[in-house]
């Protein structure tokens, strides 16, 4: 973080596309949970972002409501993190043009994520998908954030995030005006896969129903899915080394580890030389136990959307406290007139 003296804090947000499911949850949310009580926490919602694809407008607005839903339900307080939508706050976007004229085309053009997301039509893409690390940087300086969350998908961004603080810095003779932030790399069960393909991660977009757990998902859709989940005839290993090749069962006793709070070799220890007509039943009763009383309160805060908006609201003029502060810094160092 060069030497900056700055307080630290702790920046992330999901985007608000699709539906949450276990993945979100085990990957992140609660992750940013226990967070919230060590650390100085902003978490935002990235309607911003969400639109550098096409998203139907009613659509995009109930994802959103969806999403601080989740993050309530889960355990996220409000009082205690900043809790709001990216768009609630105009200092994204304006530091974000500042940040376009630091950041350097060859730098957007090694950014792997744009290219997958993209595919062989990347003529026909918005600006706004080939520039949106710009934007992820300035949601994360905006706040002087010195760590975030990441996964092994997003370290690239956050070295580009890295990259434009350490250019603006040298560029403007400020060498402690923003820090370098770092990442704080997930633990066990931050990768939960497909229940259908144990190479690809689980996904809101998945075409197969059963491939995902989605944390509004009951009891009966629970069981369902993971009696449904692909195996291999195999029978459990008693250590996590004899999991090696087998990526199906991997997932879901990495599932059940990051449920429990064990280790995979503490799961394995009990379910050794059993096979799935045992796992499979006590996976579902565990996730049944651990999600189902998140989807009833996300049910329940869904059906108040005023309640929503409010603490949307609330966290977005805390959030514009110090995001204001910083773009007023920058203007000031750039030269434009106040």
């Amino acid at each position: 973080m060069t030497g900056y003296k700055g307080p630290e804090r702790v920046l992330s947000g999901i985007q608000t596309s699709g539906e949450m499911h276990l993945g979100n949850y085990l990957g992140a949310i609660k992750k940013f949970v226990a967070l919230q009580h060590e650390r100085q926490c902003l978490y935002f919602l990235a309607d911003m972002h969400a639109i550098t694809v096409w998203q139907d407008p009613e659509r995009l607005r109930a994802q959103t409501f969806h999403i601080v839903a989740t993050y309530l339900a889960c355990g996220i307080d409000p009082k205690v993190a900043t809790v709001f939508h990216q768009s609630g706050v105009h200092a994204h976007a304006e530091l974000a043009w500042i940040f376009n004229c630091i950041a350097r085309l060859g730098w957007l053009d090694r950014m792997t994520q744009f290219k997958d997301k993209a595919g062989k039509d990347k003529e026909r893409a918005s600006v706004g998908l080939y520039t949106y690390p710009v934007l992820q940087a300035a949601d994360i300086l905006v706040y002087k954030a010195t760590h975030v969350p990441v996964g092994e998908d997003q370290k690239q961004h956050l070295e580009l995030s890295r990259d434009i603080a350490g250019k603006f810095n040298h560029d403007y003779d400020k060498p402690d005006f923003f820090p370098l932030p770092e990442p704080l790399i997930q633990g066990p069960g931050a990768r939960i896969m497909s229940l259908r393909d144990g190479s690809k991660k689980m996904s809101k977009s998945d075409a197969s129903e059963n491939a995902s757990i989605f944390l509004r998902d009951d009891a009966d859709a629970i069981a369902r899915k993971i009696k449904k989940a692909t195996t291999d005839p195999e029978v459990l290993p008693s250590e996590a080394k004899g999991l090696e090749g087998r990526p199906e069962a991997a997932n879901l006793v990495g599932i059940y580890a990051a449920l429990s709070g064990k280790t995979s070799d503490e799961v394995l220890a009990e379910f050794g030389g059993k096979g799935f007509g045992v796992f499979k039943p006590a996976l579902a009763e565990l996730v049944v136990e651990k999600i189902g009383p998140i989807g009833e309160e996300l049910r329940r805060l869904e059906a108040d959307p005023g309640h929503l908006q409010s603490v949307l609201r609330e966290g977005a003029r805390r959030a514009a406290a110090i995001a204001d502060e910083t773009v007023r810094e920058v203007k000031e160092i750039v030269g434009f007139v106040g």
